[in-house]
C-alpha cells in the first residue's frame, strides 16, 4: 500500500515518471529505465543522464539542446496518462474537491471512474485515513483507472476501492454497498445521474454534499428538476469555469490567444435531514420555463439521453487495450521505484541506528546522532 510520497521527493530513480520541457516549451513525459534512450528530432538523451540527478535538473541532448527535467505534477500526470474515457480536467477536479468540501478522512462515493483522473484528486484530499469508493460500469475502464492511479501513487492506495457495476443498485447492496447515512460526499460523473438519486439519498448523511459533473445544458436541467422534485435536497447550484492564461514578457502583459473553455457543468446540492421538506421557492418563474398550464417544459425526451445524442465519441477496443497496457506498465514501474525508495530509506535508518548505538558518550559535546545531549 502506498500514497506515493516517496515518489515525490529525492533524486530521479528508475521507474520514475519525468517531464522534459524543450526550449520551445513542448512537454515530453518518459518513464526512466536503465539503458533506455529518449529520441527526438532535437537529438537524443540517455536515461542514465537523469537517474540520480535532482528534480529540476537541466540535461543536454546529443545535438546540444537543453531540456528541463521535472517530476510531473498531478495535473501534468492527468493530461499525459493513458486514457480510456475522457478525463475530468484539473480545473474541474480542483473545484469539485473545493466546492464539495472533500476533507481529510471523508467517506466519498464516486460514480464514473473513467480513466481515474478525478479519483486521484479525491484520494489526495481524503488522505490515507479516508475512503473513496469508485463505481464503474465498464471493467475495461476500471482496469485503465487502476493502472493510472497506481502509477501515480506508486502502488494501490489504501483508501481506494473500485467496484464494477451499476451505481443505482450496487451502492445500496447489503453485502458490497455502503451503509445508509454513512457517506459524506457523492461525486457523479455519468450520463444520467438522476437515475441514481434515490440510492444516493439513502447512503448520503444528512448535510452531505452531492456534486455532479455533466457535459450538456439538457443534462443539467434534467438533474436540477429531479433534485427539486425529490424534495429531500437543498436548492441546486450550478456553474461552469473557464480558464484563460496570460502572456507575461516585460511590459507585454496580455491574455493568451487560447484558453480552456467549456468542459462541463458542475452542480451541487445537500442532503436534507430525513422527514424534512425543502422550503418552498418564492421567486418569479423565468420566461419559457413552463407552458400555459404552469407545467415545466421537458428539455429532452427520456429516450434521447444516450452517447450519440450528446455527442460523446466512442473509444475503439484497440485504443482501450493499448491504454490498459500502457497504464499497467507505468504502474509496475512506479511500484518498483517506490519499493526501491522504501528499501533505501529503511537501510539508511538502520545504518544511522547502528552508528548511534556504537558511539560512546564523551566523544564530544553531543552524541553521534547530533541531536541528543551527552550524558553527564
Amino acid at each position: 500500500m502506498s500514497t506515493g510520497s516517496a515518489l515525490r521527493r529525492g533524486p530521479f530513480r528508475v521507474g520514475d515518471r519525468v517531464q522534459l520541457t524543450d526550449p520551445r516549451g513542448r512537454l515530453h513525459t518518459i518513464t526512466l529505465a536503465p539503458g533506455a534512450t529518449f529520441h527526438t528530432h532535437r537529438g537524443h538523451l540517455q536515461h542514465e543522464q537523469l537517474i540520480g540527478s535532482p528534480d529540476g535538473s537541466v540535461v543536454v541532448s546529443t545535438s546540444g539542446h537543453e531540456y528541463l527535467a521535472l517530476r510531473p505534477l498531478l495535473a501534468d500526470h492527468v493530461l499525459s496518462m493513458p486514457r480510456g474515457a475522457a478525463v475530468v480536467y484539473p480545473k474541474d477536479a480542483g473545484q469539485i474537491v473545493a466546492m464539495a468540501d472533500v476533507f481529510p478522512g471523508a467517506r466519498v462515493v464516486e460514480a464514473g471512474v473513467g480513466s481515474g483522473a478525478l479519483s486521484m484528486s479525491l484520494l489526495r484530499a481524503v488522505g490515507d485515513d479516508g475512503h473513496v469508493h469508485s463505481y464503474e460500469r465498464r471493467a475495461d475502464f476500471a482496469d485503465i483507472a487502476r493502472g493510472n492511479v497506481e502509477g501515480f501513487f506508486g502502488g494501490p492506495h489504501p483508501a481506494w476501492r473500485v467496484t464494477v457495476g451499476d451505481l443505482a443498485t450496487a451502492l445500496v447492496d447489503p453485502e458490497d454497498g455502503e451503509e445508509p447515512g454513512s457517506v459524506d460526499r457523492v461525486v457523479l460523473d455519468m450520463l444520467a445521474p438522476w437515475e441514481c438519486l434515490e440510492s444516493v439519498a439513502t447512503v448520503l448523511a444528512p448535510g452531505g454534499v452531492l456534486i455532479a459533473y455533466v457535459a450538456t445544458a439538457t443534462q443539467l436541467s434534467r438533474l436540477a428538476e429531479d433534485l427539486r422534485g425529490a424534495g429531500c435536497w437543498t436548492e441546486p447550484s450550478a456553474w461552469e469555469s473557464l480558464v484563460r492564461g496570460w502572456h507575461l514578457e516585460g511590459l507585454s502583459v496580455r491574455p493568451e490567444h487560447r484558453m480552456i473553455g467549456h468542459t462541463g457543468f458542475l452542480l451541487t446540492s445537500r442532503r436534507l435531514a430525513p422527514g424534512t421538506s425543502a422550503p418552498q421557492r418564492r421567486r418569479r418563474p423565468a420566461p419559457g420555463a413552463s407552458d400555459e398550464t404552469g407545467t415545466l417544459v421537458s428539455p429532452w425526451a427520456e429516450e434521447e439521453f444516450d452517447d450519440a445524442a450528446l455527442g460523446v465519441r466512442g473509444t475503439s477496443d484497440k485504443k482501450l487495450r493499448r491504454s490498459a497496457r500502457d497504464a499497467a506498465r507505468i504502474a509496475d514501474a512506479a511500484s518498483a521505484s517506490s519499493s526501491s525508495s522504501s528499501a533505501s530509506s529503511s537501510a539508511g535508518l538502520s545504518a544511522a541506528a547502528g552508528e548511534s548505538a556504537s558511539s560512546q558518550p564523551g566523544d564530544g559535546p553531543v552524541a553521534a546522532g547530533g541531536n541528543t545531549p551527552r550524558e553527564v
